[in-house]
C-alpha cells in the first residue's frame, strides 16, 4: 500500500487516522468529493444525470456508526465530525486505497445513505495501514 501519492504534491504524511480525521484543509477537499461520489451514486440508480449535496448529518451518523467517533477529541460538533468523514473519503482515494468507481458501488448498494457512507468508511478503515 502507498503511504503517499507522488501525484499530489499537497499531501501531508499522516502519523495515525486521527490526523486524516482532523485534517480541515483535508475536509475541504473531501467535501467536494463526497458530493461528487454520491451524486455519481444517485445518477446511477436514477439512470440519469443528477446532483446531489450530502448533508454533514448524514456524514457524522455514517461516521459514529462506523465507529470512528473514538478517533475524534471529545466535546466536537457534528461539523467536525462531517469534516472528518469528508477527509477520510478523500484521503483514500488520493491514496488509493479505494477507487472512485467502488466507493459508488459501495453507496449504491443501500437505500439507506446513512448506512451507505458507514459501510466506505468501514472499508476505508479497513484498508489504511499506519
Amino acid at each position: 500500500m502507498k503511504k503517499h501519492s507522488r501525484r499530489f504534491h499537497f499531501l501531508k504524511t499522516y502519523r495515525n487516522l486521527d490526523g486524516v480525521l482532523t485534517d480541515h484543509e483535508l475536509a475541504s477537499l473531501g467535501d467536494e468529493y463526497v458530493n461528487f461520489v454520491y451524486s455519481l451514486a444517485l445518477s446511477n440508480r436514477k439512470r440519469c444525470p443528477s446532483g446531489g449535496k450530502v448533508k454533514g448529518l448524514v456524514l457524522a451518523k455514517a461516521l459514529k456508526k462506523a465507529g470512528l467517533r473514538k478517533y475524534m477529541p471529545p466535546r466536537i460538533t457534528r461539523h467536525v465530525l462531517a469534516d472528518a468523514g469528508e477527509a477520510l473519503a478523500v484521503y483514500a482515494w488520493l491514496n488509493q486505497l479505494i477507487t472512485l468507481e467502488e466507493s459508488v458501488a459501495i453507496l449504491e448498494k443501500t437505500d439507506n445513505i446513512i448506512e451507505g457512507f458507514s459501510q466506505l468508511f468501514l472499508t476505508i478503515k479497513d484498508r489504511i495501514r499506519f
